[in-house]
């Protein structure tokens, strides 16, 4: 499994513009109008990340979810990170675009 150099993850996230590089993982935060939404939110992605085996830290608030990705196993950055970052923003524009403020 391909660990990313920090050079190699921050060309990569050219196609994430919202996700960011920062203490070692890729994260992003996501903003919603209230508890319901950021709790249907985390749920989505808690399902996503199942289904890929792939389990982000997810850090709750009342109207903020922040997503940090990281493979765990091989301490860094890999395409597993990548490909679930944009499964996760696949689903969160669907979300957005039908029931959020995100």
């Amino acid at each position: 499994m391909k660990v990313y150099s920090e050079e190699e993850i921050r060309e990569r996230l050219g196609a994430l513009p919202q996700w960011h590089y920062e203490e070692g993982y890729l994260t992003r935060e996501y903003s919603t109008k209230n508890w319901r939404e950021t709790s249907f939110l985390f749920n989505a992605i808690a399902s996503l990340a199942e289904v890929h085996w792939h389990h982000p830290d997810l850090e709750v608030s009342y109207k903020k979810l922040k997503v940090k990705l990281l493979t765990h196993e091989a301490k860094g950055i890999t395409d597993r990170d990548f490909e679930l970052a944009g499964e996760i923003e696949k689903t969160v524009s669907l979300l957005a675009k039908r029931w959020y403020n995100i």
